[in-house]
């Protein structure tokens, strides 16, 4: 049986020295916040957190949460406050479904907003709070800090190796997969994706499931680097005008998601490229209904917020069963159907 990983082992990986893990792992200070926050990824990724506690190796019967009569509050933790909040397009429903849910279950909610630190954390006191759903995407920092408040966790859209606990997805492979696969039968052959793949773990899995259908039907694809990574976020309209120039367009550019599409239409349209026309593009998540987008996929988001409430009542009465992660299909929506198949000759 493997031994708990150890300091050098997590050195080794992330090429630091074993001072700069050990004062990352403590909370102390000594290292950067990007610095920390990687160490903290890859201790996760080796299992240096796997053992959790609450978590025992039997298997306890399992209770119903409808048997039980609640009370209590709720936090709710938005923590990214520009893009993660309640006037989201895509979290703001989110949003309303726990709430909905929360108010159904005759409890209390409580919000917190982009918290800088664990102070923010220490005001909280645990013993009036019956649990915590984080909605998008968190820091292993802010993670580590709401884990010592040792109360059950359900995260929305998101997940981290260095924390354990229940979470609540859109199923984005299969449903990237489903509208990929309506592209292809449609006759088109060359794709670009467009997006930060390492911002979301939901990002990831839809770039995943491009590129396992253009595996299944042999479609060759040289993706370009530059439009699946961190620079996008920095100058999303430098980095597409670099990543293109001088480059043969695509048919299709898949995107993460539809705000994406939106903002990369419109800088290409600035440059004289006609869309839809040119080139199609295909969103995700159905948040803006306007686009002249060939497809997207529609989310049903407060079923999200709403299924995360359900799970964490249901870790509050099963604390030892094992965390769980929870799917939710989404639909595809083609647009334009109308489009002879690139297939056809004119």
């Amino acid at each position: 049986m493997k031994s708990k990983v150890t300091i050098q082992e997590i050195a080794d990986f992330t090429g630091v020295s074993k001072f700069a893990v050990s004062r990352a792992l403590s909370g102390k200070s000594g290292v950067s916040p990007q610095t920390r926050e990687m160490i903290l990824k890859a201790a996760g990724q080796l299992g240096y957190f796997k053992d959790q506690p609450g978590h025992t190796a039997g298997r306890s019967e399992l209770q119903d949460p409808e048997n039980r009569k609640w009370a209590g509050a709720v936090l709710v933790l938005f923590p990214n406050v520009r893009y993660q909040n309640r006037e989201s397009l895509y979290w703001g429903p989110v949003f309303d479904g726990i709430s909905t849910r929360l108010n159904q279950r005759g409890l209390d909610i409580l919000t917190l907003t982009e918290p800088s630190n664990d102070h923010m954390f220490s005001l909280l006191n645990p013993q009036g709070l019956l649990g915590i759903v984080t909605v998008g995407s968190v820091s292993t920092q802010n993670l580590m800090d709401i884990k010592k408040l040792n109360i059950p966790v359900v995260m929305v859209d998101h997940m981290d190796p260095a924390f354990q606990s229940d979470t609540v997805f859109t199923d984005n492979l299969y449903g990237m997969r489903q509208m990929m696969t309506k592209l292809v039968s449609r006759g088109y052959k060359k794709y670009q994706f467009i997006g930060n793949i390492s911002d979301a773990p939901s990002f990831y899995e839809r770039y995943l499931g491009f590129i396992s259908v253009l595996a299944d039907y042999k479609i060759e694809h040289h993706q370009i680097p530059e439009l699946i990574s961190p620079e996008l976020d920095q100058d999303l309209a430098e980095t597409l005008s670099k990543a293109l120039a001088g480059k043969e367009l695509p048919e299709v550019f898949v995107c993460n998601n539809d705000i994406t599409a939106m903002f990369a239409m419109d800088i290409l349209k600035q440059r004289g490229i006609e869309v839809p026309g040119d080139v199609q593009f295909t969103g995700f998540d159905n948040t803006y209904d306007q686009l002249p987008i060939l497809a997207t996929v529609n989310i049903d988001k407060e079923l999200l917020g709403m299924r995360a409430v359900d799970q964490l009542l249901w870790r509050i009465t099963n604390p030892d069963s094992s965390y769980e992660k929870l799917l939710i299909q989404a639909d595809v929506i083609v647009r334009d159907l109308q489009q002879p198949s690139r297939g056809e000759s004119d």
